[in-house]
């Protein structure tokens, strides 16, 4: 499937377009980020704090602008933004659906490890309203693909034990363990 068969999928959420992240979609990626953090404070709210977020907008922006950080969003095409509906320009916008964060990572000239380029997804999110829409799966597409044109080696990321319906997407997805973390807590 080439980059622009992947851009553009039908859901049961309507026409969708996945695209790279623009600054116009900070503050719908905000609410998001939040839904993320609100799952994962549920979870463990001995390790995530309530009301918080995960980056400032001045960091999205420059997570957004770095070609090795790049961010993928799900959208619906002038369907209204999820940040503030009630705003004047707000009915016109693409309505972000999802998102996914990647990085590319590289050990070079590592004691250990291989020098393979690998793509890492930092952080996936639908938004909770069009979950089960096949938005998330549409994304890894999306990601994977992006991944193999880019030369890598693997798709990795990382899960948290509290987080069940993210474990079982992944599985899903044909997510195979690579390592696992564990704890003893004091």
């Amino acid at each position: 499937m080439n980059e622009q068969d992947r851009n553009r999928n039908d859901t049961d959420a309507g026409r969708m377009t996945i695209r790279r992240a623009e600054p116009r979609d900070i503050p719908q990626i905000d609410v998001l980020l939040h839904q993320v953090l609100d799952v994962h404070h549920a979870g463990r709210p001995d390790l995530f704090k309530p009301h918080a977020t995960k980056y400032t907008d001045d960091q999205l922006a420059g997570i957004i602008a770095d070609d090795r950080t790049p961010v993928f969003v799900a959208v619906e095409p002038g369907a209204g933004s999820i940040a503030d509906p009630a705003r004047e320009d707000a009915e016109g916008a693409d309505r972000l659906l999802g998102y996914a964060f990647c990085q590319f990572q590289r050990h070079v000239d590592d004691n250990i490890l291989t020098d393979i380029q690998t793509l890492y997804i930092d952080d996936l999110c639908v938004d909770e309203a069009q979950r089960g829409r096949h938005v998330g799966n549409a994304l890894y597409r999306h990601v994977l693909g992006f991944a193999k044109e880019s030369g890598c080696y693997n798709l990795t990321l990382n899960v948290w034990a509290c987080n069940e319906a993210a474990k079982g997407f992944y599985e899903r997805c044909g997510l195979k363990p690579q390592k696992i973390g564990m704890e003893t807590i004091l």
